[in-house]
């Protein structure tokens, strides 16, 4: 792939796509290659909906479960084997408060490594009838909507309250385009990064150089070590692999888009991350740092819109936060 092809490959994650995943250029350190995960076997994925509406008021549901009954919380629940990640959006909030929606944005994602992966969207409803103590059953006592600083108690949980927060703000002015997963399969959880440097009005990023040059993907591993350390652990595998970390900082900003269709049993996901590599002490530093072995290289991202774009989607921190 020439500059061309990264171009367009780099446009396209802006936009919150990206190209199918073929192969990774980073895998955990095991005996047995990482094989394709499976819902409920290895991963669990859990999609939550938040809804304001004009009034400020929050729809939240009653819980049924016996652990939790009586409690209320947003529209949440796991995702089914076949099924895309809008799609069980869809289901659970039909199932929980008896109303059809369509998603906004992806608002974040929360992970505990990669086993566990929660989708926080943005939604609106789009018809049905709201769940009322007389269609209580197995899902959901009833539904509401309240108003966004009085909310009913208890809270099954309170780790909603910051997702509400996130919607509200992100209502009265968007930190990010919209975005929703793009549908393509993957057969793990990876990561491609979008992993850059700058100086001045300049941006590298860094590209795999295996076959035709293209943005770097690392897997995520299993391991109890990755499990603990999250995702970053997998960038940061990746990273080690062909740069002297000791002497920079590497953060993690957040994400462009992401990938899934589970169909097929294609239960993996790709997410496309944006990372940020500086120098602890950068001086007059102009050139990104030296790269180790012939696996990668930088890469000088000279067309002026692609570049202006970038840019600014750094300095903004216009990206999709990503939660533990």
């Amino acid at each position: 792939m020439a500059s061309e092809g990264l171009a367009g490959a780099l446009a396209d994650v802006l936009r919150g796509g990206g190209p199918r995943v073929q192969s990774c250029d980073s895998a955990p350190a095991l005996e047995e290659p990482v094989g394709p995960v499976q819902l409920r076997k290895d991963v669990c994925y859990v999609v939550l909906a938040v809804f304001l509406n004009e009034q400020d008021e929050v729809l939240l549901i009653q819980e049924a479960k016996r652990e939790c009954r009586g409690s209320w919380y947003l529209p949440a629940g796991r995702m089914e084997p076949a099924e895309t990640i809008v799609e069980a959006l869809r289901r659970e909030v039909e199932e929980e408060a008896g109303l059809h929606c369509e998603p906004v944005t992806l608002l974040c994602v929360e992970e505990r490594g990669p086993a566990w992966v929660r989708f926080v969207f943005l939604a609106r409803p789009t018809g049905g009838i709201l769940k009322t103590s007389k269609d209580a059953d197995a899902e959901s006592l009833q539904a509401g909507w309240y108003p966004r600083n009085s909310l009913p108690t208890p809270l099954r949980a309170h780790d909603i309250l910051h997702l509400v927060e996130l919607a509200a703000r992100y209502c009265q002015q968007a930190t990010h385009p919209p975005v929703l997963p793009q549908e393509l399969p993957c057969s793990l959880v990876c990561q491609r990064l979008v992993a850059t440097f700058t100086s001045a009005q300049t941006v590298w990023v860094l590209v795999a150089t295996g076959g035709k040059p293209h943005l770097p993907i690392t897997a995520c591993g299993f391991t109890p070590t990755e499990q603990r350390g999250g995702m970053k652990m997998a960038v940061l595998r990746l990273l080690q692999g062909c740069l002297a970390l000791h002497h920079l900082v590497v953060e993690t900003k957040g994400l462009f888009g992401l990938q899934h269709l589970g169909k097929d049993h294609s239960d993996g996901i790709c997410l496309n991350v944006l990372v940020t590599v500086a120098f602890r002490n950068p001086g007059v530093q102009d050139e990104p740092p030296k790269i180790q072995g012939e696996n990668f290289s930088w890469w000088k991202v000279v067309e002026e819109a692609l570049q202006s774009q970038l840019l600014q989607r750094l300095r903004e921190a216009s990206v999709i936060p990503v939660n533990r």
